[in-house]
């Protein structure tokens, strides 16, 4: 069965348009190669052509230099002197060029060549002969002659640029003619010049049809290759054999061609001589050539054993096998074995490698390497008495930038702080990415502790200088944890955690520090572990309770409601505070369950209460984003009977501070059920006026931060606690200061503008029996008023 490249060209069918340059059609016919070779084989004869024109120019010049004035002859000399060098140097460009294709446009363009030549040829017949007689004008047409031939022959392979310079030369040869002799020879000028012009356009063809029969034979040669390569392939590379004294005997023809040594040479040559190429002469031998060589020395057999070899000063990777050979009598007569080339699957197992220990996102080495090189500095600290340190970098603020501008700005954020980390390390340190915004720096020597501190106050410092990424300029900065080895651990994991540890105490501290471990944090640790543990329970075994704090008028100090807030007494731990046990509910997950909780205990109280006392709860910013949440107020007043305007839902700012999470359309929604809100800790947090506006808030809690630092006559405070009640005012809402705890304080938030108070001044939290009590006792004297 035939294919194109069999049959393309066994009957040639030639585009006349294609073969001249004029375009490329449109077929089955590869172009590019054809027209390399035309311009190929056009600067083959280049400087034939160029002495072609010198000497018909000195036969031109020797027959006219007494009819016609010396400077015409030098000047039209100097002129085709100039354009043959012109095109002379133009076709060996494209010799040297060595390319592999052309387009047709530098076909296309060696007619200017041809024009360029055939004008300047044509200023003898036009201007030297007229006047010159008929012997003259034949002689000019001899020489005219020998050069169409010599150019005919030079420059078939360009028949565009031929043929061009052939009409040039034979019409301006015949006027010639015409004007000094006769119309006959006129005639007989012309039918020369078609007939070489129509034998330049067959030559031309044929040398097209050779190319792309050599093309096509190429493409079937290499298929051809391609298919015996596989085929040996599938086997063993090569064969070796030495002798006893570890000399090459019938080296195969592939093998030497491994080696990069002549067959003819190889047999004879040191074996190992053979294996180590350039470094036989140094004696600076791989570990693997070591091994090969003890094996042969030994005569043991051998296989699987990798060893490197250096062919044409590249290094390559051969897995070889080998037996002893012995005789009839049993004497050792040298090896024979099997070799074959595994430098690409080597190449491909070290990329796969690197793929293992490296991050792909920055380059750095991962978590597996940077344990590896802890690990590594560990054992040599220990071995020689010295310390090394592990430090764990987290970049404050990165979250931010993912949610705000998404993760591929955020991905490019993380590559340009791999490179600051990267400046300021040194040969003592191995820096890494752990994942996330992670990072990590191994100490190999960390006996100076004062560059131990340098170093993680030169990470803070560099990380912290804004970034430029994508036209926008992004704040981020960087916590630290250090522990040092082996004091802060004996093994790498244990460092790694003395780390995290102190990289946790950098991050409560509000970021932007470092911190070192020490032995109580590991104490606050457990602690912290043992609370989640025990948290976890807490709500299965009925160990949370609500305490409820009073919230009077400020001008009559009548109670209007109670602020619900959770208490936790574990049987053996005691009391916890709040201040401990919420945070820890918040990172744990465990904050929605317990809100929910308190949510439905708090309204099944208060439904037992007489109107108007309300009820508020605190919500965290993690039930808010959850959409959920609305159905789980709408039940709680459902099942309960708790009219919804009773509740009064108390939200911080930080629940502004997560956009899209959709926050702001559940507290809508819990709006349009009839429930109150109240922004609670106003002025400490985000302090976004703009949601002050779209949220339909009820009520603002003034923190007793500023409470008390206006007690105190903080001009600061009192401004900002006025500026807070007139906001309030403005909108419609009514205004809670936190924390008071004196009369004084009382005086001074009721005259500054406050319409309801709390704190110690007017009630502790209350347990559920007392807060009844006081509800009841409002009730009686709200009636009898």
């Amino acid at each position: 069965m035939s294919t194109p490249s069999d049959t393309q060209f066994a009957r040639p069918q030639i585009d006349a348009r294609a073969l001249l340059g004029l375009y490329d059609p449109a077929d089955s016919v590869d172009w590019g190669p054809i027209r390399a070779a035309q311009l190929q084989a056009g600067g083959a004869l280049a400087l034939f052509l160029f002495a072609a024109n010198l000497v018909a120019a000195l036969a031109v010049a020797f027959l006219f230099a007494s009819v016609t004035p010396l400077w015409q002859l030098a000047c039209w000399g100097g002129f085709v002197a100039a354009v043959s060098l012109t095109v002379t140097f133009r076709r060996l460009t494209h010799r040297r060029r060595d390319a592999g294709r052309a387009d047709v446009g530098e076909v296309r363009d060696t007619v200017l060549e041809g024009v360029a030549l055939g004008v300047i040829w044509s200023v003898p017949s036009l201007l030297f002969a007229s006047g010159a007689g008929p012997m003259a004008a034949l002689g000019l047409w001899i020489a005219l002659s020998i050069l169409m031939v010599a150019s005919a022959v030079s420059m078939a392979a360009l028949p565009l640029a031929t043929m061009a310079f052939l009409l040039i030369v034979g019409a301006s040869s015949a006027a010639a003619m015409a004007i000094n002799a006769s119309a006959a020879l006129a005639a007989a000028v012309l039918v020369y010049s078609a007939l070489l012009m129509l034998v330049c356009f067959m030559r031309a063809k044929s040398l097209v049809v050779i190319r792309a029969n050599e093309i096509a034979l190429l493409e079937r040669d290499e298929t051809v290759s391609l298919l015996l390569r596989e085929s040996e392939e599938d086997s063993g590379d090569w064969l070796w054999e030495i002798d006893v004294q570890r000399r090459v005997v019938r080296a195969s023809p592939r093998f030497a061609y491994s080696v990069g040594i002549d067959p003819g040479a190889i047999n004879g040559m040191p074996f190992l001589q053979v294996i180590a190429g350039p470094t036989w002469e140094s004696g600076n031998f791989a570990a693997g050539l070591r091994t090969l060589a003890d094996r042969l020395k030994n005569r043991e057999a051998f296989r699987d054993l990798l060893v490197p070899v250096y062919v044409d000063g590249e290094e390559r990777w051969w897995e070889m096998a080998a037996s002893p050979r012995f005789d009839d009598h049993g004497s050792f007569i040298g090896f024979r074995g099997v070799g074959s080339d595994q430098t690409e699957a080597r190449r491909s197992a070290d990329k796969i490698n690197r793929m293992a220990r490296y991050d792909t996102l920055t380059g750095l080495p991962n978590r597996l390497l940077i344990n590896e090189a802890l690990g590594r500095a560990m054992a040599e600290a220990d071995k020689w008495g010295s310390r090394c340190a592990f430090m764990m970098i987290d970049l404050d603020r990165f979250k931010a930038v993912n949610d705000s501008l998404g993760h591929p700005i955020g991905d490019r954020l993380l590559g340009r702080v791999s490179e600051r980390l990267q400046q300021l390390v040194s040969e003592n340190e191995v820096i890494g990415r752990l994942g996330g915004d992670e990072f990590a720096v191994v100490m190999r020597d960390a006996t100076d502790s004062a560059r131990v501190e340098r170093l993680a106050n030169a990470i803070i410092e560099r990380l912290s200088v804004p970034y430029e990424v994508d036209q926008h300029t992004l704040y981020i900065g960087a916590s630290v944890g250090v522990a040092v080895g082996p004091r802060d651990g004996r093994t790498a994991e244990m460092l790694i955690r003395s780390a995290d540890l102190a990289l946790y105490r950098s991050k409560d501290a509000g970021g932007g520090v470092y911190h070192a471990y020490e032995p109580q944090l590991h104490m606050v640790a457990e602690e912290r572990r043992v609370l989640e543990i025990a948290l976890r329970n807490a709500l299965a075994n009925d160990e949370l309770h609500l305490n409820y704090q009073p919230v009077v008028d400020a001008v009559s100090g009548r109670l209007t409601g109670f602020e619900a807030l959770v208490r936790w007494t574990h049987p053996e731990l005691g009391v916890i505070s709040p201040a401990k046990f919420v945070p820890l509910a918040e990172d744990a997950r465990l904050i929605a369950p317990i809100g929910e909780w308190v949510l439905r205990t708090a309204c099944e109280e208060a439904a037992s209460w007489d109107e108007p006392v309300r009820i508020a709860v605190n919500v965290s910013p993690e039930q808010l984003h959850n959409p959920n949440f609305v159905t789980v107020v709408a039940q709680a007043l459902s099942q309960s009977g708790l009219p919804a305007d009773r509740l009064e839902l108390e939200v911080t700012e930080s629940v502004f501070m997560r956009e899209g999470t959709g926050a702001v359309q559940v507290l809508d929604r819990v709006i349009d059920l009839g429930c109150r809100l109240s922004l609670d800790d106003f002025g400490t947090g985000y302090s976004s006026l703009g949601y002050l506006s779209r949220t339909r808030f009820s009520s603002i809690k003034i923190d007793r931060s500023f409470v008390q630092s206006a007690s105190k006559g903080v001009r600061e405070a009192i401004a900002i606690i006025r500026a807070v009640v007139a906001l309030a005012q403005s909108l419609g809402m009514a205004t809670t200061a936190e924390g008071v705890e004196t009369e004084e304080e009382h005086r001074m938030v009721e005259g500054l503008g406050c319409s309801k108070v709390q704190g110690y001044y007017f009630g502790r939290p209350l347990p559920v029996e007392e807060a009844r009590a006081l509800a009841s006792h409002e009730r009686r004297d709200h009636a009898a008023a």
